[in-house]
């Protein structure tokens, strides 16, 4: 009999710790919670700790609370000018409703592929009004605002905050890509000859300037130099002429002895000249006087002032 009553009290005990157990549950600092009673949403619970709840007639969904990454699949956009762009874009998103989550989505599965249409949705619309130019300019900041606000207002009826959309990749389209690149090409090349073009401009002017710089030196360097040898022969003829009137017999001499060498110098010049010649008055006498006895001008002599 004790024994019955022991098996039955240890039964009972144990049901009651069985019991007990499953109407605790914990939500994690991380985690959001939705109590469900036959399937339907009873109870949100957002702070974290050990809760209760209505054992085998109630159960627990568990949602994140942290920021959750989406990255949404390569999309095929064609542009306002028919050029087909490839985008590749990430989404950071929260869950800010579990309830309106919960009946709108389901779990984070379903949220992830409705977030993907979505964004590729958004994408093509706004991508969609625009040249491919648009997006290589300052203008693209323009139109992730843009794409932004798409995805965040429909975001919000599935209860979720999408905090930030931005492009990863985009790439033309194979297609296009060889025609785009040959296009660069030809431009890049056109912009090579325009640049060599005005260099050679460019010094072509800049030799011309040289030249005519070089002239004007020149030929201010001549005029400076004829006046130099002018000024230079005019001080030589002016010793001249003083020396001639010091001492007018030491300079005729001195100047057929001059005379005398550069003619007879190089030991084969031959003169045929009469012997009485005034050009040999010295050889004749020292004074150079003629056989009269008369002194001869000399032809080098300065005139006396």
């Amino acid at each position: 009999m004790n024994r019955t009553v022991l098996s039955a009290a240890a039964v009972l005990v144990g049901a009651a710790v069985f019991i007990g157990l499953s109407a605790l549950f914990t939500v994690h600092q991380a985690q959001q919670a939705i109590v469900l009673q036959f399937g339907n949403p009873v109870r949100v619970i957002q702070e974290p700790g050990l809760k209760l709840k209505v054992p085998f007639i109630q159960n627990v969904v568990y949602f994140d609370k942290r920021l959750l990454d989406f990255d949404a699949d390569a999309t095929e956009v064609i542009m306002a000018d028919q050029k087909r762009l490839v985008v590749d874009a990430f989404a950071r998103y929260r869950i800010d409703d579990p309830l309106r989550f919960f009946q709108a989505a389901g779990n984070e599965a379903n949220m992830r592929a409705r977030l993907g249409a979505i964004v590729n949705s958004s994408l093509r619309n706004v991508l969609g009004s625009v040249p491919f130019s648009a997006v290589l300019t300052a203008r693209r900041a323009e139109l992730m605002r843009q794409i932004s606000e798409v995805v965040v207002n429909e975001a919000k009826q599935f209860g979720v905050a999408v905090l930030d959309v931005r492009i990863m990749r985009a790439d033309l389209h194979p297609d296009n890509s060889a025609a785009i690149y040959a296009r660069m090409q030809t431009e890049r090349e056109r912009e090579a000859r325009q640049e060599r073009a005005e260099g050679a401009e460019l010094a072509q002017r800049i030799r011309a300037e040289a030249e005519r710089d070089r002239t004007i030196v020149l030929a201010e360097a001549q005029r400076q130099a004829n006046i130099l040898r002018g000024q230079g022969d005019g001080e030589a003829t002016r010793i001249f002429a003083d020396a001639f009137n010091r001492d007018p017999d030491f300079y005729g001499f001195y100047r057929s002895l001059q005379a005398y060498q550069k003619s007879l110098g190089d030991g084969g010049s031959t003169l045929v000249l009469s012997p009485d010649s005034d050009f040999f008055r010295y050889f004749r006498d020292q004074r150079g006087t003629d056989s009269q006895g008369q002194r001869p001008p000399s032809p080098n002599a300065a005139p006396r002032r």
